[in-house]
């Protein structure tokens, strides 16, 4: 049986009143265009979406750091020079020049990847993560844009929006096959699916889902 996410649900799930309110029907209209409406599906949907953004609070990528070591632990494959995977001093001192210069940082983190071009082509900072699952990279863009019918590799902040936020991680939940994930309970392969291998923050993804499930049965 169907379940229909309320304003309710999302304000027992700590999303900020002004935001609840932003998202219920942009959310609501994507899961149901992408089947995303039993308690299992909405509950992972959600939960990660939480874990994601903070709550709906942050649907852009942030790329700015302050600290040299960070960006070279984070973005490790651009900044080894000697390709030991050790991060060494030369390597800190090299990524000091990316401190704090989020598009500088970007074109170089994401060049060549995901459909981009290289570092000179700013593709990295123009298709960086947009969205509630940060679609990232031109290929992600373009793709996203043709199923669903938007100009997003034009309009790259269109995903910033509400109604293009919600639609474009419905749409990614979808194609990652995450309902199919969500019946069965596979909870790191949703993980997976939305983050990567790094699988960051398993535990809390997974504690939000369960938050979900109660939210939706009415239990919270």
């Amino acid at each position: 049986m169907g379940v229909a996410l309320t304003l309710d649900h999302l304000l027992a799930a700590d999303v900020p009143p002004t935001l609840a309110r932003r998202f219920i029907d942009p959310l609501r209209a994507a899961c149901a265009l992408h089947g995303i409406d039993t308690a299992a599906r909405l509950a992972g949907f959600l939960g990660n979406a939480i874990v994601e953004t903070s709550g709906l609070v942050r649907i852009e990528e942030n790329l700015v750091y302050s600290s040299p070591e960070r960006i070279a632990t984070i973005f490790r494959s651009r900044f080894d020079l000697d390709g030991d995977r050790k991060i060494s001093p030369a390597e800190i001192e090299f990524a000091r020049g990316y401190v704090r210069q989020p598009q500088k940082l970007a074109n170089r983190a994401y060049a060549g990847k995901n459909g981009n071009g290289n570092e000179a082509s700013g593709d990295g900072w123009r298709f960086r993560g947009r969205g509630i699952f940060q679609l990232t990279g031109r290929a992600w863009y373009e793709r996203a844009g043709r199923e669903l019918g938007r100009p997003y590799l034009e309009q790259p902040d269109l995903l910033l929006q509400p109604d293009d936020a919600a639609l474009s991680a419905a749409w990614y939940w979808s194609v990652a096959g995450c309902n199919a994930l969500a019946d069965r309970r596979d909870l790191d392969g949703i993980t997976k699916a939305i983050n990567g291998p790094a699988m960051l923050e398993k535990e809390r993804r997974r504690r939000e889902i369960n938050n979900m499930l109660a939210i939706l049965a009415g239990k919270v």
